[in-house]
């Protein structure tokens, strides 16, 4: 029987992947996708990895800053030290030359001080002649002495006042740290004002503090931490002279209330005071004694 001839059955083949556009240019691919060389990658991570920046290590960057400032500050110091050496000459000078100058207004001063006293002597001199010509030399003597215009001496007592050796720092509402003195150890100008004044209450004829002579128009004041006498400063330790009757006069000062007060000083602030009478003292003159008004004496056998 003749039959269609039988045909082989056909097989499904998978289906192919499609073909590069560049399957012809493997070579340049290959060059494309791998340019950079694995080692060359290594070495850039590696140095990455390192912190280098620049083709510079930081710590080399920082040691090439350190050094840098170093040598800008030598040349500051070495500009600054030139300079202060081509100063140094011109400063050393002019000092000098003030110093100089110092040295001789002083000299002046001392001079014009010294002619001042002799000129006072001189008018004391005349005045102490015409009163005596006058019959009046007594009552001016007197007048002399308690004003401060004429030197003394005579018997009296010395009483020195001294700062504490270790004094205190107050602020506790104490009366002696309410006058701007943070330093309840140190004698205050109230304090010598009050010593003073206790002289006189107790019989002094004259009175001195560190040679300066007081006289009724006198001022005890203070400048900061300094006592100022007639407004020429004093320095502790504090001298004062006051020319009484000896002994007696010593009494009646240390037990009047001024004497009390300063030896509460003593006990309570360690401020050092020490009164020894004295056979004779010597005060000056007061160099500021003015006559401010004058009246002529009315003559005798006048009505």
């Amino acid at each position: 029987m003749c039959g269609m001839p039988q045909q082989p059955p056909v097989r499904s083949t998978p289906a192919s992947r499609p073909a590069r556009p560049d399957a012809s240019m493997s070579l340049l691919t290959n060059v494309m996708d791998h340019s950079l060389d694995d080692g060359y990658a290594e070495a850039a991570a590696r140095r990455k990895s390192q912190g280098e920046e620049g083709g510079l290590p930081k710590t080399l960057r920082a040691k090439l800053g350190l050094a840098g400032g170093l040598v800008l500050a030598a040349l500051v110091v070495t500009v600054g030290a030139a300079q202060a050496r081509v100063a140094a000459p011109v400063v050393a000078k002019e000092r000098q030359e003030l110093l100089d100058r110092i040295d001789r207004e002083t000299e002046t001063a001392d001079k014009l001080e010294g002619s001042v006293d002799k000129l006072r002597d001189d008018v004391s001199a005349r005045q102490r002649a015409a009163l005596r010509q006058s019959g009046g030399s007594g009552p001016a003597d007197l007048v002399g002495i308690l004003s401060g215009a004429t030197a003394v001496h005579g018997p009296g007592v010395k009483l020195v006042v001294n700062d504490a050796k270790e004094a205190t720092t107050g602020g506790d509402g104490n009366p002696r740290t309410t006058s701007g003195f943070s330093d309840t150890g140190r004698v205050r100008d109230r304090d010598m004002q009050r010593v003073v004044n206790g002289l006189w209450a107790a019989g002094a004829e004259a009175v001195s503090i560190n040679g300066q002579r007081l006289t009724a128009l006198s001022a005890i004041r203070a400048a900061g931490d300094a006592i100022l006498v007639d407004n020429k400063p004093l320095v502790p330790p504090y001298t004062v002279l006051a020319v009484g009757d000896g002994k007696k006069f010593s009494s009646r000062f240390q037990d009047g209330a001024d004497g009390l007060y300063l030896h509460a000083l003593e006990e309570s602030y360690g401020i050092r005071a020490d009164i020894s009478v004295a056979s004779d003292l010597r005060l000056p003159a007061a160099p500021s004694v003015i006559v401010r008004t004058a009246q002529p004496s009315t003559e005798k056998g006048t009505s």
